[in-house]
Parts: structure tokens; C-alpha cells; sequence
């Protein structure tokens, strides 16, 4: 007879951006359930963002924790080979029969390492269980302390990286009321000439590690200019002067239905 291998759950707990506080009941439960800890690093042995913050919450970190590399580069096969050794190693965890609680710094379904681990895993061992528990954005940290409104009504808000480039960037600002930029370190001077052309200096603010210890907020974002920013960091752009389009109202099948029925009866 064959014994079907048991493999523990994947759960990926959202702590948010830095602010233990903000770390939900459910991922607090999920970090003293028992389950094994898997936490993400840039290089081996290096400090960990996510770790950083369950600790600031008070929870003692497990000795059995386990760290998991991933590069920050953009060459291809190096990335690829650290993704693979990642996931083999989450599969050997798994297959020990624990759940593995994956630490994730912001939310797990955007922009976080978690998803594409979870793929990857999935793609290895189907039948493995995968739990990803919600958390509180770094762009909607940002927003909440300085006093952004990120949409209001019928406003239109959208999150995308800098490095997306400012033709892209000039483009959003004529579409949407206002854009959550991510990840500008690289771009902030092409950013800031490209906002000073819009007469958008004023309307836009910098946030730096939200909900850290190290949390910055500039609201003169002018003054960044030849500044070096740390990669955790964000704008918030806001477009007063947009021109919105015509929205439709109501239910437009059922408005249409109103008028083939009246015209039947004429």
C-alpha cells in the first residue's frame, strides 16, 4: 500500500509596511501557531525588513526560523537559480508535514516575494495548501499618515512602479486623480522635473519607510533633488486639475430595456 505524503500549508502573513501595530489579529495568530517561519533576505545572513517588524511587536523569533535569499539583481539567471533553490527549499520544509508561515512585509498580494514563491511551489507539489493572509499596503499606510484621501466618489487611483519611466508616469497623471509611485528611488530627480513641469510640486508627497522607526515624510519634495532615497520609499501625486470624462449612471441594460418597452407599446 502506498502512504500519500503529507505536506504542511504555505501561509503567507501580510505584517504591513513597518508598524507592528498595524499587523492583523489573523497574521498574529498565524506567527504563534506553531508553524515554522520563513522569512525573506537579500543576501545570506543579511538583517531581514519583515523580520524586523515582528520583532519591534514584541514576538520572539523561533531559533528554528529560516531564511530564504532572494537577490536584488535584474540578471535573469541568477534570479532564476535563487527563485528555484527558494522554492526546493520550501518543498523540503513542507514535506516535513508543518505549515510554513511566510513573513512578508506589506501585503502578500501586491508586489510581495510571496506570490511568485507560492507559483513556484505550487508548480512543484500541487497538492500543496496555500494560504495568503491580507495586510495593510505601503501606499495605503502612506496615505493614512499624511492625510491623503487616495479617492474620493468617483475619483480614479492608481498604484504602478517609477520604474515605469515619467513618459508612463505623464501619461497616468491626465488618467487618474491620483498615482501611489513605488519604488522611486531611482527616478526621484526625473520624477520631480517632471511634476514641477506639471505644476504638481505641491500636490504630491514623499514617504519613506512608513510605519518605521525610520518613517520620513517630505511634503517640499523639491528639496529630494540630488538626493540618494532609500528603496523603501513612495509619492503620492495628486492631479486637482485633471479633466474627468462622462461617467454613466445607473444600470444601462435595465435603462435600455425601459426604452424597447416603450417603444413597444407606442
Amino acid at each position: 500500500m502506498t502512504i500519500q505524503k503529507r505536506y504542511g500549508k504555505l501561509i503567507g502573513a501580510s505584517l504591513g509596511p513597518g508598524d507592528p501595530e498595524l499587523i492583523t489579529r489573523r497574521a498574529w495568530s498565524a506567527l504563534q501557531s506553531g508553524a515554522r517561519w520563513l522569512y525573506p533576505v537579500k543576501k545570506a545572513e543579511e538583517s531581514s525588513y519583515a523580520l524586523s517588524i515582528v520583532e519591534r511587536g514584541g514576538i520572539a523569533i523561533p531559533t528554528d526560523a529560516v531564511e530564504l535569499v532572494f537577490p536584488m539583481t535584474r540578471d535573469a539567471e541568477i534570479l532564476a537559480k535563487a527563485w528555484a533553490r527558494a522554492a526546493q527549499q520550501t518543498v523540503e520544509l513542507l514535506g516535513e508535514g508543518r505549515d510554513l508561515v511566510f513573513l512578508v512585509e506589506g501585503d502578500a498580494s501586491t508586489f510581495a516575494t510571496f506570490g511568485h514563491l507560492a507559483r513556484v511551489v505550487r508548480e512543484l507539489v500541487p497538492e500543496v495548501d496555500v494560504e495568503t493572509i491580507p495586510g495593510v499596503s505601503s501606499f495605503a499606510a502612506a496615505a493614512a499618515t499624511t492625510g491623503v484621501t487616495l479617492a474620493e466618489e468617483d475619483e480614479t487611483f492608481a498604484v504602478i512602479p517609477a520604474a515605469y519611466g515619467v513618459d508612463v508616469i505623464n501619461h497616468l497623471l491626465d488618467e487618474f486623480d491620483t498615482l501611489a509611485l513605488l519604488k522611486v528611488k531611482p527616478l526621484v530627480d526625473e520624477v520631480l522635473d517632471l511634476l514641477e513641469q506639471r505644476d504638481l510640486l505641491t500636490t504630491s508627497v514623499f514617504i519613506e519607510k512608513v510605519g518605521s522607526p525610520d518613517e520620513r515624510i517630505v511634503r517640499d519634495i523639491a528639496s529630494l533633488k540630488g538626493e540618494k532615497v532609500n528603496y523603501l520609499s513612495l509619492m503620492l501625486v495628486q492631479n486637482p486639475k485633471r479633466i474627468r470624462g462622462e461617467l454613466r449612471r445607473g444600470c444601462r441594460k435595465r435603462k435600455e430595456a425601459v426604452e424597447v418597452s416603450a417603444m413597444v407599446v407606442n
